[in-house]
């Protein structure tokens, strides 16, 4: 039953109840899916058929019996290997984290999974400690791109990425800091949503602080606004998490986009060189979402470039996050990653405060820019996947990932909602992804901007070949 690798969460659910198949069909096929491409694209560090066939079991029980768990009960699921997840190391991509220990406690967001009966078929590779862009590390090597096996998948959470374009489960988990979410959807041509800080509780707190936010990866809006409503119930153990959501995330998706007031900035106000086909495709698409009603006009947000800030809180954490490895162990660590970490471990107090100020200063322009605009459309990135392995493109003349991501850590220094959509392909059949931006708290709001494109055949790509 391969085709069951195309189903949608929802579908499968759909197919669970009226016992068309059943949980055990969906995880043996995404299992198989595995099999034939992840050689090819190393999307998974760890795999455990055997227990996700127990979980897929159980279910199927549950579902024979009329006695569904929760609202994603059987359907397959990949966690990116940053979050715990119980019965199993937590890696974080690093030859310096032990193997060996009990790992007996899952993160909110995997709690909240398997409350809801989510079958998991295994952990999507990550760089080490996620500190880039795109996903290679010393510990599981390049995570390649299913649309083109010479690309990057993009990073942090790249395997999650391209198990979901690839059929391996419909569902994955992923985190963002920078564009970590964003980033490899883009690439890859799936759906990523960065939800508000706080929205999806996190624990452990992450090193990179409150820059660090949880959030769905999948293949269309109607399987993160479901997940969502899953990952985002309350958990104790993060102090930072916000109150409990107003009804559902699944609730107001059809409500359109006519009306809303949209800022489509292509270039953030020419700071930004943005490759043409790129440009191209996302002004068509912005072209639809004023065709299906929305007052769309082009208006730069008060963004000027935040980089320094940004690499002040992200080389802090780095460094905080390796403080106590032995000089053994920082030998192990990817050399770009010992890089940061020396630089962020010399930063002042003042240094690392001023950014803090930076950071509030641009919150606040952003605050004022939603209170004339409801959404910000922009490029998810100014360019497709270059070549896998290397953290910029060659000849680029680049130093770090922050030099080709302008769209997106921007948005995690706000803590705003940031979704990306694919919206079409470069001339070498690459992804390209469109970015909505909402003010906090507006989740709802991107997630319904965002399906509104799906409704109407502006977003949505083929699948790679390589599926």
């Amino acid at each position: 039953m391969t085709e069951l690798t195309e189903l949608s969460a929802q579908a499968l659910v759909d197919g669970y109840s009226k016992g068309d198949f059943s949980p055990v069909d969906a995880t043996r096929a995404v299992l198989r899916r595995i099999e034939e491409v992840d050689p090819a694209v190393n999307a998974f560090v760890r795999l455990d058929a055997e227990t996700a066939l127990a979980q897929a079991g159980a279910s199927a029980e549950r579902w024979r019996r009329g006695e569904p768990q929760g609202l994603v009960d059987g359907v397959p699921v990949s966690v990116k290997d940053i979050l715990l997840m119980r019965g199993g190391p937590t890696l974080r991509g690093s030859r310096t984290v032990r193997a060996e220990g009990a790992w007996e406690e899952d993160a909110p967001s995997v709690a909240r999974l398997r409350e809801h009966g989510a079958v998991f078929v295994g952990r999507t590779t990550t760089p080490e400690f996620g500190w880039k862009g795109v996903t290679d590390s010393p510990l599981s090597g390049v995570t390649r791109n299913p649309h083109d096996l010479s690309r990057t998948s993009g990073g942090s959470s790249g395997g999650s990425a391209a198990a979901v374009a690839l059929g391996a489960g419909p569902l994955s988990l992923g985190t963002d800091g920078g564009g970590s979410v964003r980033i490899p959807a883009a690439f890859c041509g799936i759906f990523g949503l960065k939800p508000t800080y706080g929205r999806v509780p996190l624990y452990p707190a992450s090193a990179f602080g409150t820059l660090s936010h949880v959030g769905p990866m999948t293949r269309n809006v109607a399987d993160a606004a479901l997940m969502m409503d899953v990952i985002s119930g309350a958990d104790w153990r993060d102090w930072s998490q916000l109150g409990p959501v107003e009804g559902g995330f699944r609730d107001g998706l059809s409500g359109g986009v006519r009306g809303l007031r949209v800022a489509f900035s292509p270039s953030f106000g020419g700071q930004v060189a943005v490759r043409p086909a790129v440009a191209a495709a996302v002004r068509k698409a912005v072209e639809g979402l004023a065709g299906l009603g929305a007052y769309v006009g082009e208006a730069d947000p008060d963004v000027t470039d935040p980089v320094e800030a940004f690499h002040t809180l992200w080389f802090s954490g780095a460094a905080r996050v390796t403080q106590n490895l032995s000089p053994a162990q920082r030998a192990l660590l990817d050399p770009g990653l010992r890089e940061i970490c020396a630089q962020g471990s010399g930063y002042s107090a003042l240094t690392y405060l001023a950014a803090v100020d930076a950071r509030a200063e641009l919150g606040r322009r952003m605050g004022r820019f939603h209170s004339t605009y409801d959404l910000l459309v922009t490029p998810t990135l100014p360019l497709t996947a270059f070549e896998a392995g290397a953290e910029v493109p060659k000849g680029s003349g680049l130093r770090r990932w922050t030099g080709w991501t302008p769209f997106t850590y921007p948005f995690n220094l706000t803590q705003q909602p940031a979704a990306t959509v694919p919206v079409g392909v470069d001339a070498d059949g690459l992804p390209v992804g469109l970015q909505i931006v909402g003010a906090r708290h507006a989740d709802a709001l991107v997630l319904r901007a965002a399906h509104s494109l799906y409704e109407a055949g502006v977003a949505g790509i083929p699948a790679p070949a390589l599926a």
